[in-house]
C-alpha cells in the first residue's frame, strides 16, 4: 500500500521483521524503463538482499545497491539500504527482501 508524505512510501509484509519502502518518484505508478532510487528499513539480522520479478519469471535490473545508510531523517524501524532498479516492463513487480534473519516483500504497480 502507498501512503502519502512528499516521497511515496509502501509498507511490505514481513516474517521475523518489519519492511518499509520509500520511492524516489514524483508520481505513482512507476514508470517502465526508467530507473528508480528505492530506499528500504528493515528490521531483522544480517545483510540485505533484493531481487524484483513479475509472475512470468522476468527480473528487474538492479543498478546498484543495496547500499547501506548510516543516518537518514526518514523514521521507521530497522536498518536502511538504498538500491537503484530499472522494472523493464509493466505490471505488478513483486520486490523480495530476505536477511539472516527476516524476509519481507511489497508489490509495486509499473506502468
Amino acid at each position: 500500500m502507498l501512503e502519502g508524505g512528499p516521497l511515496p512510501e509502501v509498507r511490505g509484509t514481513a516474517r521475523y521483521a518489519e519492511l518499509w519502502g520509500l520511492l524516489f518518484v514524483d508520481a505513482t505508478p512507476l514508470k517502465a524503463g526508467k530507473e528508480v532510487k528505492i530506499v528500504w528499513r528493515m528490521t531483522g539480522e544480517g545483510p540485505l538482499r533484493v531481487r524484483a520479478s513479475l509472475p512470468d519469471g522476468t527480473t528487474a535490473e538492479q543498478k546498484w545497491g543495496p547500499e547501506e545508510h548510516s543516518g537518514s531523517t526518514w523514521r521507521r524501524p530497522g536498518q536502511e539500504w538504498g538500491t537503484g532498479f530499472v522494472f523493464p516492463k509493466a505490471g505488478c513487480w513483486k520486490v523480495e527482501l530476505s536477511r539472516d534473519r527476516g524476509s519481507g516483500q511489497v508489490w509495486l504497480p509499473v506502468r
